[in-house]
Parts: structure tokens; sequence; C-alpha cells
């Protein structure tokens, strides 16, 4: 008995279940039913079983499986799978309900497929949006994937941009991918505290991943020693995972339990159970789908486009316009004149923007020259002279004050003691704001009026960056004042290449252009052909995340815009497929601490993961321009989607037309972690969260005309790719 689709085979024999290719085995499962017992001692005890039948249903395009599972303790459990064509893939819907109650205290069950063609965890590269990338080599020793020893590699699905993992054969190129088939998670029991291995009737998460377990007990006590007990089972080798209710599988500790002289490795291995209570059932649907691909990039490419077309969540109804005017009224409000310094403040607490520090950064999440920037242009255009001149003295403040001898400027001033901060000189925060400062500059001198000290703070700051660049076309990290070496890490060098092209057009000067195609150079066969997307956030450390991948996107593509290379326009495709795999696209219900926060009336979805193992922010809002970009160069429809998908639901986090209830409407929270379903925030307000609202809106709407994306399409495709070339009348 099988099941086709394209050239994979879903076959059914003496209970089990396998997938052929040409008829070569390449994954399986003898005994598919599987259930994990949380026994009276508070163990885990896995037990699974073949199907004990397997028939054709409806048009032959359906087989249903089932059976009936009972544990040593008493327990049974009825199981009826559901396997039928979908798509890409096929489809897998489970129904498990319990017969008997024995001794068991809770229950989980799993959905596998054991690898035929290795058992060895490191002939697999992975891929959970947001979380597993490869081998997790650029991740931190205690992240999840990061050691392939372990035996449960099983997360949370809230913990990834979208409920997807997959596991790619490096040799042979095959794929075997599972993901949730809908985003019908509920809210869990909120009167329940989560804890290492609890019972939880309404908790409808799964966990995805790959495990190759012993037959043994696994459960660690709360400082870490594993209570290992062998007990009667079966296990086959390495297998993809959907388990139900889900868990986070070994994770280890970041630190030692307080206290103990414990001399074992710490690790955790926290458990959700559904009670074992007679007539309790499950109901969950999984996604199963397989494929071949060349390399990694590809697998995860077309993965993601197949289940973000499945899961993506509906557009949030926002009015744009109305949108960029309140945060730029916003922005003018909170800039003000601190002795002689402009700018805004670091941190504001919500719902009152009670404000709970001063303190100014060159860029990432101060970004006041950037603030600057756009308040002049805003002021300008609309005519607002307090917005103009709030700008026009931010800008004249850093410049007046923040360059040294060796040209690289100062990061953060605290007006408060009217000196600057010894702060790293972090490559990816000096592009922040030096390029915002060359855009006021060619603002100010397109309508006329000049600002040559402006320009020769750029030119200090370029030379800096010319004459610092290593020999293999890279940047470090982070300098210090006086340009010596602060962190090693190369993996930031794209931060700086739009800046390099940019004033390269501006001076005539090959010098930046030489600098820039050699940063490009070393970016391309680092950054996008090794995956080496991280430490583009500069307050974590060293580790995979995205706005790597973001700022790698940016100097790609003002590569391309530059040359019209394909090389350029391929590192701005692979940095951009990879970057929005860190976006929710997906959304669950997630509750608040407070009862004034945007997430109370409106979805997660459009926030995106920050690090690997990190909470999740609206960064990727500053990115639909760009994404926008994208789709008319390539006509890649799919990019036209995620663009207007991230200029409409970052959104969610603001209080949007000020419906939520903040000091102004506009205001939008920093970051929060909301994989338990609960957010945890600092509750307040950052000005990078409203920079990177405004410029992608000012950037669309200089371009093409119109603060919609959904407008910009109504140009004609000849007048968009005319309006597209920005750099043809740049300067």
């Amino acid at each position: 008995m099988k099941l086709e689709n394209d050239q994979y085979t879903l076959s059914f024999t003496d209970g089990g279940v396998e997938v052929l290719k040409g008829g070569k085995p390449l994954y399986y499962n003898k005994r598919p039913m599987f259930v994990t017992v949380k026994t009276v001692f508070a163990l885990n005890e896995f037990y699974d079983k073949p199907y004990s039948d397997v028939r054709l249903s409806g048009n032959g395009n359906r087989i249903v499986a089932q059976g009936t599972l009972a544990v040593p303790a008493g327990s049974e459990f009825a199981f009826v799978d559901t396997y039928e064509t979908a798509g890409p893939g096929f489809k897998v819907t489970r129904k498990v309900k319990v017969l008997k109650a024995g001794e068991d205290l809770g229950f989980s069950t799993k959905l596998s497929f054991v690898m035929a063609e290795s058992q060895e965890p490191r002939d697999y590269n992975y891929f959970a949006p947001g979380v597993w990338y490869k081998q997790n080599e650029f991740a931190r020793d205690t992240d999840f994937g990061k050691n392939l020893d372990g035996e449960y590699f099983w997360r949370m699905e809230t913990g990834s941009a979208l409920p997807l993992f997959a596991m790619h054969h490096i040799a042979s190129g095959e794929m075997a991918a599972l993901s949730r088939w809908t985003s019908d998670v509920t809210m869990r029991s909120l009167d329940i505290k989560m804890a290492g291995n609890y019972v939880d009737p309404k908790f409808t998460i799964g966990a995805l991943g790959m495990s190759k377990p012993q037959s043994q007990t696994m459960n660690y006590l709360y400082y870490g020693f594993p209570v290992r007990k062998a007990f009667e089972s079966s296990v086959d080798g390495l297998s993809i995972d959907y388990v139900y209710p889900g868990c986070n599988g070994q994770m280890a500790a970041a630190r030692r339990y307080a206290g103990l002289d414990y001399k074992g490795e710490s690790i955790s291995f926290n458990r959700v159970n559904h009670p074992v209570e007679v007539g309790f059932e499950q109901h969950y649907s999984v996604a199963l789908q397989f494929g071949h691909y060349p390399d990694y990039q590809h697998m995860m490419r077309e993965i993601w486009r197949s289940t973000y077309d499945r899961m993506r969540d509906k557009l949030f109804e926002v009015d744009n316009e109305r949108h960029f005017h309140d945060c730029m009224n916003m922005l003018t409000h909170y800039t003000q004149q601190y002795g002689d310094a402009y700018g805004l403040p670091f941190s504001c607490q919500f719902p009152h923007m009670d404000v709970s520090s001063v303190s100014f950064q060159f860029g990432f999440v101060g970004q006041q020259p950037g603030i600057g920037y756009q308040l002049l242009r805003y002021g300008d255009k609309e005519n607002h002279a307090e917005a103009y001149e709030k700008g026009v003295n931010i800008v004249d403040f850093w410049v007046r004050t923040a360059m040294t001898e060796s040209g690289l400027p100062q990061m953060c001033y605290h007006p408060g003691i009217g000196a600057f901060e010894p702060y790293p000189h972090y490559i990816r925060m000096l592009a922040d704001g030096i390029e915002n400062i060359l855009d006021a500059w060619l603002y100010m001198h397109k309508k006329g009026e000049e600002k040559p000290e402006w320009l020769a703070f750029c030119r200090k700051t370029a030379d800096w960056i010319v004459n610092i660049q290593n020999d293999d076309g890279s940047f470090y990290r982070a300098y210090n004042t006086d340009s010596s070496i602060r962190m090693d890490s190369k993996a930031n060098t794209p931060s700086v290449i739009r800046f390099l092209v940019q004033f390269y057009l501006v001076t005539g000067d090959e010098r930046y252009k030489t600098a820039a195609i050699k940063a490009g150079d070393w970016s391309y066969d680092n950054a996008y052909l090794n995956l080496e997307y991280r430490g583009g956030t500069c307050d974590n450390v060293d580790v995979q995340d995205n706005e790597a991948g973001i700022y790698a996107m940016w100097g790609f593509l003002a590569l391309y815009d530059l040359t019209g290379e394909d090389k350029w326009l391929e590192g701005t495709i692979g940095a951009a497929d990879y970057t929005e795999t860190w976006t929710y696209a997906w959304t669950f219900p997630v509750t608040t601490p407070w009862p004034i926060h945007p997430f109370n009336d409106y979805s997660i979805s459009g926030q995106s993961i920050i690090t690997i193992g990190g909470g999740a922010d609206v960064y990727m809002a500053a990115c639909s321009y760009t994404y926008y970009r994208l789709y008319i160069i390539t006509g890649d429809e799919h990019y036209l989607d995620f663009a207007e998908f991230i200029h409409q639901n970052t959104r969610q986090s603001n209080d949007v037309e000020g419906r939520t209830g903040y000091a102004m409407p506009g205001l939008g929270h920093e970051a929060g972690n909301f994989i338990n379903q609960v957010l945890e925030s600092h509750y307040h307000w950052l000005p990078w969260c409203t920079y990177v609202e405004v410029d992608p809106s000012s950037r669309l709407y200089d371009t093409f005309g119109a603060y919609e994306i959904a407008d910009a399409q109504k140009l004609s495709p000849q007048e968009q790719a005319e309006r597209n070339r920005i750099y043809d009348d740049y300067i």
C-alpha cells in the first residue's frame, strides 16, 4: 500500500512505513506508534509499536493507519494516523486517545522517520529558522545543536520563525523536513507554572528536531545529575522528529546551580506532558516533505518558501502614511537640547515614556545621526520647522564633537557628564552613523545648501576605513579609539560596503570603490558562501544572527547597483534568502503582563529573532524597501509578498494610530521573548525601534512616490525599473 508524490513514495509494509525514491529506501519507521510516559517515579520511558491496521481511504489518495499501544503500568493509547498527499509533500494527521489510565502521570507522542543513509549526526546539515543553521558552528557553546554528541535535539516550535525542521544529507543532497501543518496553537494553561517535567492538558505547542536515543530513561535533577535507568525498548537510529506536546531537549546549562559542588556536566531536559486520563485526546497535523538539493542554500530557500506559502499570517491592516507621520512627530517631540548636544533619550519606559536613560549612540540602538537625517528631511519636505532644526542640530553635534585624531568617530556620548563613553568602536555602528551623515549632506547639497564640514567628516572617516582595511578586504568587528584592534572577528565586514560605494559616487575617488569591492569579495566568500552571518548586534556576543544578514544584503545590493555584476546580485539574493528566515511568518497566542501593550490586541507575526537562541524584535521592518527593490530586479513574486508582509506586520508591536494607549501614537516596544506564550520584555522604547520603521518608508517614498508597497505596484514595470536605478542620479 503506498502514496506517491513526485519522486517520493510512502510505502506501508508490516505495520511500518518507509519513504522510497526510485525504489531506494531513504527514511523509515518500523514502529510508528510512539509514546513517552511519565511514570509514577516521574521518569520518562518510551515505547513504540507497528500499526495493526492499515487501509486505503477516500478515493485511494489517503491511507489510514491505526492501532493500540499498551505500556507496562497499564495505560493504553489508541492511534489513528491519516496520511495523504498535499502540495509538494504529504500531510500526516494524528489522533491519539487514552483508552486506559494506569499509574502513569503523563504522556507525549512522536511522529518520526529514521535516516537510512547515515546514523552519524555530523553527516547532515540542519535548518530550523532562526534556531539552527547547518551545524550551528557560529552559535554559543551552550546553544541548541552546537554539540552533536547528545541524544535529544528537540526545541519547542514557538522558538522558530516557522515551525519547521529539515535535515539535509551532505553527501547525497537528500532532504527530509517536518513542519506543523497550520498556525493552530492555542493558549496553554496560565495558572500552571511551566517546570522541568510537568503536565498541562491545554498545551498545544509541538517540538521539532532530531534524536538518537539510548534505551534508557533520561531525566536531569535540578543540579544536572542524569537519572538513567535501562528498560526494554527498541531504537533504530537517528531520526527526524515531531514531538507533541513539545519540549526542549538536552540543553547545556549556561551556569551551574549556585552553591553545589557538583562535578558533572550540567544539562537540562524540559519535558511537557498531557494527562493520562481516560478519554483525553491529542489532535495534530504535520507536513512531511522531501527533496534533493545540491547545497544547503538551495535547500534552506525552498523548504522555507514552501512552509511560508502554507503558513504565512494574514497581512496586518495599517495606514503606513499615517504611521510614518506619527513616528516622525514622535521623534520630533522627544528630540531636545541637552546642554550643547541634541538628541533623543536612550530608553523610555512604557506606557508614559518615563525617561530611564539619556545616552546618545552613533548607530545601532541609538541611531542618532540617522534620526537627525530623517528629521531634517521630514522638516524640509513637510515645512515642519521644528523637525528640520532639530535634525540639523543632531547632525551638527556629531560632526562638531565626535571626530578623533585617528579618523574614527566616537560612538557614544553622555550629555549628563558632557563626555563620550568608553564604548567599543563597532564597525557596524560606525556604518550606521556615517551613512546617515552622508545622506544628510547629500540631501542638503541637492537643495542647494552646502555643509562642507559634514562632507569633511565623512571623508576623514572614509579615509580611516580605507587605511585600516585588511589585505584580504576585511575589517575587524571593533576597534579602539587609536585604531588598535578590540574584537578580531571579521564577520561584520559587509557593514561598511554601502557607505564606501556611496562615498565613491559623491567623490569619484577610486580608492573607495576599490575598498568596497575588496570588502565585497571577502563577504561573498565568507558571509554568503560560508553562511557566516554573525555578530551583527553590537550588544551580543559574536554569534549567528539576523542583522549580520541584513547588512550583507545591503552591501551586496549596493555593489550590484554600482556595477550591475551578477556576482553581487547572487550575494544579495543569498543574504536575503537567509535573512528572511529569522522572521516570524506564522503566529500563535501570546499574553503580556501589562494592560497596555499592542500584543494584547495584535499578533507577533513580523517580529524577527535577534540571535541564535535569543528573543525577537522589529528589526526586519528596516528591510521592506530592500526586498521590494529585489523583487523589481528579479521579478520574484516571493520577494514582493515578503516585502509587503514586513512592511505591514512589523507594525503590530506599535501603538498604531493611538489605539493602544501609549504616550504618543506610533510608539513601539524594543524586544521580547514569547516562546512560552508569555511576553518577557523590558517594556521600553529605544530610538532604533522607530528609526527602522521610518527609514524604509522614507526611502520607499523617495524612490517610488508611495508609502504603501501596494501603491508602488500601481506604477508600470518600466517606471518601477527606472526608479529602481537609485544610483543613476545619486549626486
